[in-house]
C-alpha cells in the first residue's frame, strides 16, 4: 500500500479538516499542517520578539509540537485553527518576554527600593550641612584649611603638613583644635534652640 502525501490545505476549512485527522493521529495531515501554518507563525513570532529569528524559530517549534500534542483539545466552534495557532505562538512569545525580565523575590524586594534618604532624612542632613558649614566659616583660616584637606580632600597629615608648611604634628594638633571647636559651636547652637 503506498501512502499519498497529503497537499497542504488551500482555504481555513482544509485547516479545520486536516486538525480533525490530526486529532485522529495522522502524521501526513500533521505535516501538511505544519507546511500550511510554519511560515506565518515564525513571522509571527519574529515580529512579536523583537526580530530574533532564532528565538522565533524556537516558539514555532515548540507551537507546532503543541498543536500535535494538544491536538484534542482543538474546537472549532470556539475558532479557526489558525487562529489558535496565532494565539499559542502569541502566548509563548510572552512567556519567553516575561522569562528575560529579572524576577525579584520578595524578601530581595529591600534591594530594589532608592538608597536616597527619605524627606525627612534629607532635610535633616542638609540642616545638619549648613550648621555645620556656618561652624566651620567661624574657625581660623588655618584650623579650616586643615579640616577641609584632611576630611574633604582625603589627604594625609603628611600631605597637609608639606601643603601647609608646618610638621605632621602640628596638623594632628590643628585637626584636633579645629574639631574640638567645631563639637562646641554645634552644641552650643544646639542648645540655644
Amino acid at each position: 500500500m503506498t501512502v499519498q502525501p497529503v497537499p497542504p490545505p488551500k482555504a481555513p476549512d482544509d485547516l479545520a479538516g486536516l486538525m480533525l485527522r490530526v486529532q485522529d493521529g495522522d502524521r501526513l495531515a500533521f505535516a501538511a499542517l505544519v507546511r500550511a501554518l510554519e511560515g506565518s507563525g515564525l513571522r509571527l513570532a519574529d515580529r512579536t520578539l523583537g526580530g530574533d529569528r532564532a528565538a522565533a524559530e524556537d516558539v514555532v517549534q515548540v507551537a507546532l509540537t503543541r498543536l500535535w500534542t494538544m491536538a484534542d483539545r482543538f474546537d472549532a466552534a470556539r475558532g479557526s485553527v489558525g487562529g489558535w495557532y496565532r494565539r499559542i505562538i502569541v502566548n509563548l512569545c510572552l512567556d519567553r518576554q516575561r522569562a528575560k525580565r529579572p524576577m525579584v523575590a520578595i524578601e530581595d524586594a529591600h534591594d530594589l527600593a532608592s538608597h536616597a534618604p527619605d524627606p525627612e532624612a534629607a532635610a535633616i542632613a542638609g540642616d545638619t550641612r549648613a550648621r555645620l558649614a556656618a561652624a566651620m566659616a567661624r574657625l581660623n583660616e588655618r584650623q579650616r584649611a586643615a579640616i577641609q584637606m584632611f576630611h574633604g580632600e582625603g589627604l594625609s597629615m603628611a600631605e597637609i603638613a608639606e601643603v601647609m608648611e608646618t610638621t605632621p604634628k602640628a596638623v594632628e594638633g590643628l585637626l584636633g583644635r579645629a574639631r574640638m571647636e567645631l563639637k562646641t559651636m554645634l552644641a552650643e547652637e544646639a542648645m540655644s534652640e
